[in-house]
């Protein structure tokens, strides 16, 4: 009996072949992460919005808040010095936040604060 021909692939082809094959498991892997990227922005994008409109109606409310107080002083001290307190203790209120903030900030990054 006579053994059937058997077509061995030369080095070169293998190597040949082993680089498409590589090409097309990178191109998978670049379409798989572009979608997941995609659909991640997507989901980001509508938590985005959400959040942009709750801090539009909070600082609306701080607002609210502001001008309750001023009006709620207004008949004890009088307009100007009800409005003078409530944004001196406002402005106040906003630079103790805003230098902790500043100081977790540091902490963070690594400087000494």
């Amino acid at each position: 009996m006579s053994e059937p021909e058997t077509a061995e692939e030369s080095i070169g082809e293998l190597i040949g072949r082993l680089v498409e094959d590589g090409k097309g498991v990178a191109r998978a892997e670049i379409d798989y992460y572009r979608t997941l990227a995609t659909t991640k922005v997507g989901e980001a994008r509508a938590g985005l919005i959400l959040g942009i409109a709750a801090l539009v109606i909070a600082l609306c409310s701080v607002t609210a808040l502001l001008v309750g107080l001023i009006l709620s002083l207004m008949p004890l001290i009088g307009p100007a010095l009800a409005t003078l307190i409530v944004i001196v203790v406002a402005l106040a209120l906003a630079g103790l936040l805003g230098w902790l903030a500043y100081r977790q900030m540091a902490r963070l990054f690594g400087s000494d604060a």
